[in-house]
């Protein structure tokens, strides 16, 4: 019996076999179908590419390049759309985006579009739609596709340090692409959840867009330093050319100033012997503008000279300036406090100007004597330091020429005591003012 079932089976594998021989003789062979990895994709268009480029692998600098050539003409938001409509048609398949993508990012402010919504939705929508969505719990926990999905979330934080709140159309877009169990939907959901808890908590905004003209610049500027709603804004000087008596051309810089009602008691309360001080320049910065002012302020007065005035309870309702409160003391209490008060002196008016000279403040000065009329008395010294475009220009020169001229400046003028230096400083203020 078992011999007769081993002849069975022999026989059965031999029809099997003759049968599985004549199909694949009578079937055409099918070639392996390859990945699209390995496919050529198609070529960029010919006016963005150079012979250069050919050789090149296509890597983030392949991606920048991409932008430098384009904008050779003009950095704008048309130009940069058009880089983004080229690499989505170059490829379905959209490979190298996340690579694109950061090159994009780190171009947009050369194209002025880093503040624009609709940029930030175009480059999310170069992610392929429904690759990156996890299809299970497993794949969820264990971050499914981690590169792109970094690449997302940085996407939003460039959003976020520019200040720029997202849409529907944006959360639409990451739904899509990475699904509601990511870590850029995770984001989006922060975004606007503190964005419209802190959009208009500060009570001085600065705009996005400045004042072009340097006296609405620098009018906006100092009411934003003077916190005193009653301070006036005075413009001394307009900037304009003048002609001088031998023909020559001479701009002369603007000159704008602040001063309150309270500064004007302070200095007009202020002893005449004692001198008074201007001082800078002091940097400001509004967003990526800097520009700087100077004040004019005394040195604090001596205690035998500083004479307390009572307060008045209705000076100001909201903020009382002394309490006078009956509290019953514990035992853990004290009656003295340690208090350290500075007092670095009082501050009487401030002014901007795009040249910080001497010969300028004091036209400054000279016009805030018309409401002070005390400054006639009083002498004034300046205190400036290097204004930053001496100090680019000293940084062209050479080290050794600098030190030389020092030492001859050094041996050229004799030593001079404290007290010749100071009256010397007085006649000069006093000289200038007049």
């Amino acid at each position: 019996m078992n011999c007769a079932r081993c002849l069975l089976q022999l026989a059965r594998c031999a029809v099997l076999q003759s049968a599985f021989c004549s199909n694949t003789h009578s079937q055409v062979l099918r070639h392996f179908h390859c990945s699209p990895a390995f496919a050529k994709s198609r070529p960029v268009p010919a006016e963005f590419v150079d012979d250069k480029d050919k050789k090149r692998d296509r890597s983030l600098t392949t991606h920048e390049d991409l932008f430098e050539q384009v904008a050779k003409e003009a950095k704008t938001k048309a130009m940069f759309n058009m880089v983004v409509d080229v690499f989505i048609k170059r490829d379905i398949r959209r490979r190298g985006h996340v690579e694109f993508i950061y090159a994009a990012l780190k171009k947009m402010p050369e194209f002025g579009v880093e503040r624009d919504l609709n940029i930030y939705n175009k480059l999310l929508d170069v992610f392929p739609k429904e690759v990156f969505v996890p299809r299970n719990f497993i794949q969820r926990m264990f971050n499914h596709y981690p590169r792109q999905q970094e690449c997302g979330v940085q996407v939003l934080e460039q959003m976020e340090n520019y200040g720029i709140m997202p849409n529907i159309e944006t959360k639409v877009l990451l739904v899509q692409i990475f699904g509601e169990k990511s870590h850029p939907i995770r984001k989006y959901q922060r975004i606007m959840y503190w964005f419209p808890k802190f959009k208009h908590l500060n009570p001085y905004p600065v705009p996005q867009q400045l004042p072009k003209d340097p006296v609405d610049l620098a009018r906006f500027s100092l009411t934003r330093i003077a916190n005193d709603l009653d301070a006036k804004v005075t413009v001394y000087q307009l900037p304009h050319v003048d002609i001088t008596a031998n023909g020559e051309e001479i701009t002369l810089p603007h000159i704008v100033g602040i001063q309150s009602p309270s500064q004007m008691e302070l200095l007009a309360k202020h002893n005449p012997r004692r001198p008074v001080f201007v001082e800078g320049p002091f940097p400001l910065w509004l967003r990526k503008t800097c520009v700087y002012y100077y004040i004019l302020r005394a040195e604090p007065a001596p205690p035998n000279e500083k004479v307390e005035e009572p307060f008045d309870p209705e000076r100001c309702l909201y903020y009382p300036l002394q309490l006078d409160l009956d509290l019953d003391l514990d035992l853990g209490d004290e009656e003295n406090f340690d208090v350290e008060d500075l007092d670095e002196g009082p501050v009487f008016a401030m002014c901007m100007t795009s040249q910080g000279d001497q010969a300028t403040l004091n036209h400054w000065i000279s016009g805030l004597q018309q409401s002070n009329p005390i400054l006639g008395q009083v002498p004034t010294l300046f205190r400036l330091d290097t204004p930053v475009r001496e100090l680019q220009a000293s940084d062209d020169m050479e080290p050794g020429c600098a030190c030389r001229n020092e030492n001859q400046r050094e041996e050229s003028q004799p030593e001079e005591q404290p007290e010749n230096r100071m009256e010397e400083e007085l006649t000069r203020g006093q000289s200038m003012k007049q």
